[in-house]
């Protein structure tokens, strides 16, 4: 459990390597800038020039370590859409100047050839960069994003919010083989579950372990991939509640939401969003209860309705006993009239069998 929590929040594990990476390009730029600033100074008139070179370059490395400093949510198809855009952009700017450089030279000088060189290779940048960024989202190559992104098992990624790991038949159903996709578990939703672990309450503490112990469970399957991811830019704003940043989150990664909040599948729609009910999933592997069918069931306390009767089968689905309170506490047969199945789960509604009104009379 120690494991899980320390995924909370993926990027703390990079901060120290990150700082000591840092600290060494500040040492490189020092003394390189020292370097250049002291081969220069004896082609300088003035004693403060190299100081000046000194202070510019260390100044424009320290801008470029900010910047990362100040953005460390960085989205990877973006950063390579402008790396491959300025690559292809250079390559034909340089064949274009080989190819044109022949001809351009009978009316040009080389120092407007030159010029002619960099405008050209800006243009073909810009367009280039400009492309893919507007089309990373369709476009894919085929060498350059084997590195940057992982090949995801099935279609489409599972993103679980935290009422279905709570739950845990997720785990039942990944190990029964019918999963092919990535899931993936937002780091937003795994801080979730943790808070919930440390709880104050004992009931929702319980709740909370439970739910570090079905991710731990998860990735301990051979056969099943398990992502803690946190979104590349958070869109709805953290003062959003969980479940807007969580739709959000799916739309970016193009994943299905698995859930077992019936409100929260419905801002998923609102989103275009496809969501899954666990519910609904286990719900039609439940052996169907037909009308007229006889069954046993313990009626354990009193319905909604005058006179009725509620009790559970073992699978947990409720059953309503019409004329059933005065059994409350006793087990009896029923004839089923009708049931209804709902994205909440199954409720049957039966009637007492007047022939056989318990089971030791039926067995009798």
């Amino acid at each position: 459990m120690s494991s899980i929590r320390k995924m909370a929040n993926p990027r703390k594990g990079w901060e120290f390597p990150l700082l000591v990476l840092r600290c060494l390009f500040l040492l490189i730029l020092g003394g390189t800038a020292a370097r250049i600033a002291h081969d220069m100074s004896a082609n300088l008139v003035s004693a403060w020039q190299p100081v000046i070179i000194f202070a510019l370059i260390m100044l424009v490395g320290t801008l470029a370590l900010m910047l990362d400093v100040a953005y460390p949510r960085k989205n990877i198809s973006t950063i390579s859409a402008v790396f491959f855009g300025l690559i292809v952009g250079s390559i034909l700017g340089y064949f274009l100047k080989l190819a044109f450089a022949p001809t351009l030279s009978i009316w040009f000088r080389d120092d407007m050839i030159s010029w002619f060189s960099v405008i050209l290779t800006a243009l073909f940048c810009y367009i280039c960069v400009s492309v893919l960024l507007q089309t990373k989202e369709n476009f894919r190559f085929v060498i350059p994003y084997v590195e940057f992104q992982p090949q995801l098992k099935g279609n489409r990624p599972f993103v679980l919010d935290s009422s279905v790991i709570i739950d845990g038949r997720i785990a039942d159903i990944a190990e029964s083989g019918l999963l092919d996709q990535l899931i993936v578990i937002p780091a937003m939703v795994l801080e979730e579950v943790q808070a919930i672990a440390e709880s104050h309450d004992k009931i929702r503490r319980k709740r909370g372990i439970r739910g570090l112990e079905i991710i731990d469970r998860l990735r301990r399957m051979p056969d099943i991939d398990v992502d803690i991811r946190e979104a590349e830019e958070d869109v709805a704003g953290e003062r959003s509640d969980t479940g807007t940043r969580l739709v959000l989150f799916c739309k970016q990664i193009s994943g299905r939401l698995v859930t077992n909040d019936v409100t929260l599948a419905k801002a998923a729609t609102v989103h275009n969003v496809d969501s899954i009910n666990i519910n609904t999933v286990t719900n039609a592997f439940k052996p169907p209860v037909l009308w007229g069918d006889r069954i046993s069931v313990q009626i354990v306390k009193e319905g909604e309705s005058p006179g009725q009767g509620v009790g559970y089968l073992d699978d947990g689905t409720m059953v309503v006993v019409e004329m059933g309170k005065r059994f409350i506490g006793h087990e009896v047969n029923l004839i089923v009239d009708s049931f209804l199945q709902t994205s909440a789960g199954r409720m049957v509604f039966g009637r007492i069998d007047s022939k056989n009104p318990s089971p030791s009379n039926a067995a009798s």
